[in-house]
């Protein structure tokens, strides 16, 4: 799943990845699993989250390819938050091409940005989040922009990419994405 931030990514990576019977992968829960657990890379990643920095693409791609290894992700997955950058696509290719997978497709999932913003706004009044402000919103769209977009073309070009209208229901932009998928 790729778009900019609020575009629905994780609850549609959580919904498909129920529906297909296969795990949902994202950078946020390995992040959290492998601080939690205290792991050598949880303790490297949350070295740099108490410094402020963004944790180093080498520890998130260390820990992309140590889920993979988990027997649940063989038949499958949906990953939410990796690739965030053309660097990581090609670290994301090698950790496919060793073990023998491929992508069936990626999904970008397009919404207008003042739409975003006001969903990531009225998110932030709901669950008390002082951090989702107009300010912050726009600087993680200029991040999106800057970081991210790029991969879109990456795929695009390759013939992977699905765009998405992620503008709807939750359901019907869930069955846009398995139409998409040929699901």
């Amino acid at each position: 799943m790729v778009g900019p931030p609020g575009a629905g990514k994780g609850t549609q990576a959580t919904v498909v990845a129920s529906r297909l019977g296969v795990p949902h992968i994202s950078t946020g829960d390995l992040f959290r699993a492998n601080v939690s657990g205290g792991t050598t890379l949880g303790v490297t990643a949350q070295s740099y989250l108490d410094a402020g920095q963004l944790v180093p693409d080498s520890v998130t791609n260390a820990m992309v390819s140590d889920r993979f290894g988990a027997d649940d992700v063989g038949g499958g997955f949906v990953l939410d938050g990796y690739p965030r950058n053309p660097a990581q696509v090609d670290v994301l290719d090698a950790l496919l091409t060793d073990r023998g997978w491929s992508l069936d497709c990626v999904v970008e999932l397009t919404v207008d940005r003042d739409e975003i913003t006001r969903r990531l706004l009225e998110r932030s009044r709901q669950l008390g989040r002082s951090d989702d402000t107009a300010e912050v919103i726009a600087a993680r769209f200029a991040v999106y922009d800057r970081d991210t977009a790029p991969i879109v073309d990456v795929y695009r070009t390759g013939g992977l990419l699905r765009v998405i209208d992620g503008m709807g229901s939750v359901d019907d932009v869930t069955a846009r994405i398995l139409a998409a998928a040929g699901r």
